[in-house]
């Protein structure tokens, strides 16, 4: 069995929670992914940059200069971070965003009817992924190495566009992708 675990950036922005939480993911048994988000970083490194972040309904508006800060968050600082936490426990962990071995290619938000405000919204470098998106055999791969997946929230489309996704939409598509595969795996052998 694969063991996905999503944290959030509360778990990430807070160091003695990251650290607890770090230890006790490292010492869980068998083949294991991190999945993990840095909105509450991200939103204060905006603000310190005099930027506003701009939140509907819990999901991020990513213009261009929104896209590099979340990029340098969430890819930079978070993803070392964590991965380098999870080294000093004895847990080989390799950090890695979609375009990283093209493991999750996601495709742009089209824009979108909000109820809320009553008007089309356009979320900018926003990508949507599904299982499909992921490769599920690269992941695989690495699980069998025994080198832990450590993803964030950073995707790509394939076309050289970087593209900000919510990071438990993430989770969930590399959970069902990852059921899927080892199923299929599991089905060419006895076949």
């Amino acid at each position: 069995m694969i063991k996905i675990v999503k944290i959030g950036g509360n778990v990430v922005d807070n160091p003695e929670l990251l650290k607890a939480f770090v230890k006790d993911f490292a010492a869980m048994p068998g083949m294991k992914i991190l999945v993990h988000g840095g909105g509450v970083m991200a939103s204060q490194m905006q603000k310190s940059m005099g930027m506003s972040p701009r939140m509907i309904e819990g999901r991020r508006v990513t213009d261009e200069q929104t896209l590099k800060v979340v990029t340098m968050v969430y890819a930079g600082w978070c993803s070392k971070h964590i991965t380098s936490l999870l080294q000093a426990e004895g847990c080989n962990a390799i950090g890695l965003c979609g375009a990283d071995g093209n493991v999750i290619k996601a495709s742009k938000r089209e824009p979108v009817y909000v109820e809320s405000l009553d008007a089309e919204v356009d979320y900018g470098y926003v990508g949507d992924v599904s299982e499909e998106s992921v490769n599920a055999g690269f992941v695989y791969s690495l699980l069998e190495k025994g080198i832990v997946p450590v993803f964030n929230a950073i995707n790509h489309d394939g076309d050289g566009n970087l593209l900000n996704t919510n990071a438990d939409t993430i989770a969930a598509s590399v959970a069902i992708a990852m059921s899927k595969y080892k199923y299929r795996t599991a089905r060419e052998v006895c076949h």
